[in-house]
C-alpha cells in the first residue's frame, strides 16, 4: 500500500484564498499515522453566511489564529514529497494554489499535476452518485462532514480502501 497524505480545506468565503480551517492526515502503508490540523485566520477575517452555514467556522473562530503564511512551514513540511489525496481534489488543489499566490509564498510543492481524487477513483470503480457523505455511507466510515479533520480522514479511508480494492482486482 501506499504513504500518502490526505488533505481537506475549509474557506471563508467562496475566494478560493480565503483559507480558515485545513487537515492533514498521513498514511503510512495503509495507516493513519498523524493527523494535523490547523484553524486559519483567513485575508481580513472576512467570512461569508453561506460558508458559516456550511462548516460552522466563524471570525470570532479566528480572529487569533495565525494567517496562512505563519501556518505554511508546519503544512509545507508535511506536504513534501508526499503523493496528496483530496475528495474532489480540485478544489483542495486550487485552495491551496490560489492561497499561496494570494501570500505570494513561493514553493517547490507539486500543484499543477493532478493529485489522487477519491471522487474520481470511486466514480471509475462505478460508484454512484460519489459525494463524500455517500462514499462514506457505503463503507461505513464515520462523517463530519465540512469538518476539515473528519473529510480528511474520510479521504484517506476511501483511498485505503481503494488500494485495497485495486490490489485484488489485480489478483485475479
Amino acid at each position: 500500500m501506499d504513504s500518502f497524505v490526505a488533505l481537506d480545506f475549509e474557506t471563508a468565503t467562496r475566494k478560493r484564498y480565503s483559507a480558515c480551517s485545513l487537515a492533514i492526515v498521513t498514511v503510512n502503508q495503509g495507516r493513519i499515522i498523524e493527523t494535523y490540523h490547523t484553524y486559519i485566520r483567513p485575508p481580513e477575517n472576512e467570512y461569508e453566511y453561506r460558508n458559516i452555514d456550511v462548516h460552522g467556522i466563524t471570525p470570532e473562530l479566528t480572529e487569533y489564529c495565525l494567517d496562512f503564511r505563519d501556518c505554511y512551514n508546519d503544512i509545507y513540511k508535511r506536504l513534501k514529497g508526499k503523493k496528496i489525496v483530496a475528495h474532489n481534489e480540485s478544489f483542495d488543489r486550487s485552495v491551496l494554489k490560489r492561497t499561496l499566490e494570494f501570500y505570494d509564498i513561493q514553493t517547490q510543492l507539486s500543484l499543477d499535476s493532478p493529485w489522487e481524487c477519491t471522487y474520481k477513483l470511486w466514480k471509475k470503480a462505478g460508484m454512484t452518485p460519489t459525494t463524500l457523505k455517500h462514499c462514506c455511507d457505503h463503507f461505513d466510515i464515520p462523517l463530519k462532514h465540512h469538518d476539515a479533520i473528519s473529510d480528511a480522514e474520510a479521504a484517506a479511508k476511501l483511498y485505503i480502501i481503494y488500494q485495497y480494492y485495486q490490489s485484488q482486482k489485480n489478483k485475479k
